[in-house]
């Protein structure tokens, strides 16, 4: 999917945003506003955004930002200039980065229907009149990005957090999925508790390249399904049928290392048959990546002991290294890549040398067993959900 013209896409969204009423009355209308934005681990264009707003924040007396960190380190210089582009001079002392680890500015909410206590960031609720700006598009386990996770895990509490991504372990927490998936209840939970919440909406989909592609404006939901719509015209192929193999390859900057490649083996597994063959084709630059990772997986000798390990003791990053012995337990998971055999082996999967020979010893296995191979290729793995028809 191509970009469009972004000053354009940007200025028609805010024109005619769904469900509300104009953004330039809901600015006037409000004593106070706080503007939640994405930090730099998100390609979210939260600059270009702010540039077409500016003289419509410039011209009220009390506005104030709040960086939605979720439990990631608050941003650097560079990051902030990122962020905010040539905005961030002119607004840097209404700059606040939520933490995370701060119990003291942390405010509780209630508990979910699935059981996790909610903490929020106390700004939210004393601000009451909140712009939110995110981007859309498929999530390894909350469904999708975007919208209401502004605020779970946005600007929630470690704790409240890491109860939220314990959830990621359920086999309904994948792609696309929102209906019957524990992460993304919690954050339509925690949605109901703020929904004295005076909200404008801006939900941005972008390409595989970061270009825009869509902006939808308004009520916080109906701007999150319409832009949910069009995340899906550019990261869904649909797919016939599941494969007994499924080659799944993390394009560049993805293949950084094994962490990061994980998601092309998650989005891979969609088009998997139970018993299958999964083959991961990622160069992992940089080696693994995160080392609890890593140790998770060699803490045990079986995929199924690693979700034994989980079940007796969830820590927040643990989802990762479940999702990938979630896998392990009904198919086999091999891996092309330039780390060490004895690596790739303690991270549960088998290494291979090349593509070819690897494709080809994966179709002769499957005959030995007796049935028809058939193969889903995704050329950009991490970037591709398969949607069965």
């Amino acid at each position: 999917m191509r970009a469009g013209d972004e000053s354009e896409i940007i200025d028609a969204a805010l024109r005619n945003p769904v469900g509300t009423g104009s953004l330039e009355d809901f600015v006037k209308s409000s004593h106070r506003i706080l503007i939640l934005v994405n930090d730099a681990t998100r390609p979210t264009p939260t600059a270009k955004v702010l540039l077409r707003m500016r003289d419509l924040l410039k011209s009220h007396k009390d506005v104030r930002f709040l960086v939605a960190t979720g439990a990631h380190r608050g941003p650097t210089e560079d990051e902030f200039l990122y962020i905010f582009g040539e905005m961030y001079n002119e607004f840097r002392d209404r700059i606040f980065v939520h933490d995370a680890r701060r119990d003291e500015d942390m405010e509780y909410l209630g508990v979910s229907s699935n059981g996790t206590e909610m903490y929020l960031n106390r700004m939210v609720s004393e601000s009451r009149n909140i712009i939110v700006i995110g981007s859309v598009e498929p999530h390894y386990f909350a469904g999708y990005t975007g919208g209401r996770k502004a605020f779970l895990p946005g600007v929630a509490s470690y704790q409240t957090i890491e109860m939220n991504h314990k959830h990621a372990l359920s086999d309904a927490a994948q792609p696309l999925a929102i209906r019957g998936n524990p992460v993304a209840e919690d954050m339509d939970d925690a949605m109901e508790v703020l929904k004295e919440l005076n909200i404008f909406s801006i939900q941005t989909v972008l390409t595989a390249d970061h270009g825009l592609y869509a902006m939808v404006a308004g009520d916080l939901f109906r701007s999150f399904d319409i832009a949910v719509e069009k995340a899906n015209e550019v990261f869904c192929a649909k797919c016939s049928r599941k494969g007994s193999i499924v080659l799944t390859a993390a394009p560049y900057p993805m293949d950084i290392d094994l962490y990061q490649s994980q998601k092309a083996l998650e989005n891979g597994k969609l088009a998997l048959e139970d018993g299958g063959i999964i083959i991961l084709v990622s160069k992992c630059r940089q080696g693994v990546g995160d080392d609890a990772f890593l140790n998770l997986l060699c803490s045990a000798n079986t995929c199924e002991e690693v979700m034994c390990k989980i079940d007796e003791g969830y820590k927040l990053g643990y989802h990762k290294a479940a999702k990938m012995a979630q896998i392990g337990v009904y198919a086999e998971m091999w891996a092309v890549s330039e780390l060490d055999d004895g690596t790739v082996r303690k991270a549960k999967l088998q290494p291979c040398m090349d593509i070819q020979g690897t494709f080809d010893r994966a179709v002769a296995k499957i005959r030995e067993q007796g049935k028809q191979p058939y193969a889903v290729i995704l050329p950009q793995g991490s970037l591709t959900v398969p949607l069965l028809r």
